[in-house]
């Protein structure tokens, strides 16, 4: 069974120290195999690519080799870059998100998380943004995107959230001193940074999307700056002259030509931060701005970090491991190499820039919340691993379900009515029509729960393990799918959410699927360069 975890079987091997137990050089390896299979190389298969022309697979060490041309040096340098990277945390929450199902070949996706911080804890950070005072507040997630790359490694999803808008955040606890953070009900996004570090953001978005994160990846302003010179700049294109400036000093700064700019050092920071003068002027235009941004360094890497250009690739790898903060399961070159392989196998025509749709808020026009139907479409999508590009959509088979711990008859069932979404009312003694639903199909413990609920799709909950084949036992017998099963550690036993997709009758029918993101999701495909921003008017010049 392969898991999300770039350190998997099928990942790029490790390369082995000198000294270490069956360490070879590749030429001593070489000759070994050919001794033992009679001194003749095999023939390739019929149909098979030319050596040449297939995808080579290097371990970070064997890449640093390339970088530097010596084994030791290259050891060395291994080591030194290890010992850039900064590490964090993964999850600083008081639950967790369990990994989806694998699917048939048993695979699973892979959850990367990654936030750009304002942090102001260098002299380089405060040069380049805020005032002096700043220094050494905590930093916010002024950059959220979670990075989704399907099981089958087929496509990408990206889902971004604007920095305004607002949402639960759990209670957190520092991990360097212990602090605990209490839950807020709504708090802004970016907050979540402030809260004891980049694993309170990723408990937030598990809190968000019941989606598990595998890692996340952390790069603050300077850091930003570094990235964009080392690759020599990234394209970016405006419809008119911009200039992002106010007349009471509100701003980015950003001043470019109508056109395409390749933009490095503190223009891209810029880029990046311009919300007055993109658009009509909200955190959406901003967001917008980063997914082009992202789309045109994606396209950079590919073109850059080759083989064939080790110095690029030592710039990069120089500058990328002093730039970011990893969660500890990517605290090694090795891994994030490892990780960016996984990232490759996915054609850029596959990768899909989103941003989760949002309504302006009630109580604060400069405040963003989810949109109710679309937001949930959206989260739904990418946690049931379906494209969201529409293209390449299969039909699933529904998985295969555990068997229950306990027959029919002895499972205890709590019920809850959550069907008032939406601005509608709860469906009068609903909770209690589904009990007796589920009493006359064998589940004689099935009891009403008046625990307060609002649930868009009936879900079926369970709290541990155990109770795993009981909870899909009763999402059979009522017609719910299997994927609408979940652990929560909300409930203390299998509990079924009746949504507002089953207010009245006596069977449930699944909501048919969608297969294409939401339009106000505002669709960036990864292959599309033509994509031109549209500049804010009284910001041109």
């Amino acid at each position: 069974m392969a898991h999300s975890s770039v350190d998997q079987e099928g990942a790029v091997p490790r390369a082995r120290h000198a000294g270490e137990p069956g360490a070879e050089s590749e030429a001593e390896g070489g000759r070994s195999a050919r001794r033992r299979s009679g001194g003749r190389r095999r023939r390739p298969e019929p149909g098979s690519p030319k050596p040449k022309r297939r995808i080579l697979r290097w371990s970070a060490l064997t890449l640093a080799v390339v970088i530097l041309g010596t084994a030791g040096a290259a050891y060395l340098y291994y080591e030194h870059l290890n010992a850039n990277i900064q590490k964090d945390k993964l999850n600083l929450g008081d639950s967790d998100v369990p990994e989806a199902t694998p699917n048939a070949a048993g695979q699973t996706p892979l959850n990367v998380l990654l936030i750009g911080s304002d942090s102001r804890n260098s002299a380089a950070d405060v040069a380049l943004g805020g005032a002096k005072q700043e220094a050494g507040r905590p930093g916010l997630a002024d950059v959220q995107m979670l990075v989704h790359v399907s099981a089958d490694r087929t496509n990408m999803s990206v889902v971004s959230l604007p920095r305004d808008t607002e949402i639960p955040i759990p209670r957190c606890t520092d991990p360097h001193n212990g602090h605990k953070y209490p839950a807020l009900s709504l708090a802004m996004a970016n907050e979540s940074l402030a809260r004891g570090g980049p694993g309170c953001t990723v408990a937030t978005w598990q809190k968000l999307t019941n989606i598990h994160i595998d890692h996340f990846m952390m790069v603050d302003f300077s850091g930003v700056v570094d990235m964009a010179d080392a690759i020599g700049g990234v394209p970016v294109c405006v419809k008119q002259n911009v200039w992002s400036h106010t007349s009471s000093g509100h701003g980015s700064g950003l001043k470019l030509k109508k056109g395409t700019t390749y933009v490095k050092g503190e223009q891209a920071l810029q880029w990046l931060r311009t919300r007055y003068g993109f658009e009509d002027g909200t955190d959406l235009g901003r967001t917008h701005a980063q997914h082009m941004y992202m789309n045109a360094m994606v396209r950079q890497l590919r073109e850059k970090a080759t083989l064939d250009n080790p110095g690029a690739m030592r710039d990069l790898a120089e500058t990328a491991t002093k730039a970011l903060k990893v969660d500890e399961g990517l605290g090694t070159i090795k891994k994030l190499y490892d990780l960016s392989e996984e990232f490759k196998r996915v054609p850029t025509k596959r990768i899909t820039m989103t941003t989760l749709p949002t309504v302006e808020w009630s109580q604060d026009k400069d405040r963003l919340v989810p949109a109710p139907q679309d937001a949930d479409q959206l989260i739904s999508m990418v946690r049931d691993d379906t494209p969201l590009d529409g293209r390449g959509v299969k039909k699933k088979a529904e998985e295969k379900a555990k068997t229950p711990a306990d027959p029919d008859g002895r499972i205890a069932v709590q019920v809850r009515n959550g069907t008032g979404t939406d601005g509608q009312a709860p469906a009068q003694q609903r909770a209690l029509a589904v009990v007796q639903i589920l009493q006359g199909k064998g589940f004689a413990r099935a009891a009403a729960d008046s625990t307060p609920a609002s649930q868009a799709k009936t879900t079926v909950l369970y709290p541990s393990a155990d109770l795993e084949g009981d909870a899909q036992a009763v999402a059979q017998a009522l017609g719910v799918p299997l994927k609408q099963v979940q652990k929560s550690t909300d409930v203390s036993g299998v509990t079924l959410l009746v949504g507002a997709d089953w207010r009245t009758g006596t069977a449930y029918k699944a909501p048919s699927q969608p297969t294409k993101a939401p339009t106000s999701a505002a669709v960036l495909p990864g292959d599309q360069k033509g994509a031109c921003m549209e500049v804010q008017k009284g910001f041109t010049w």
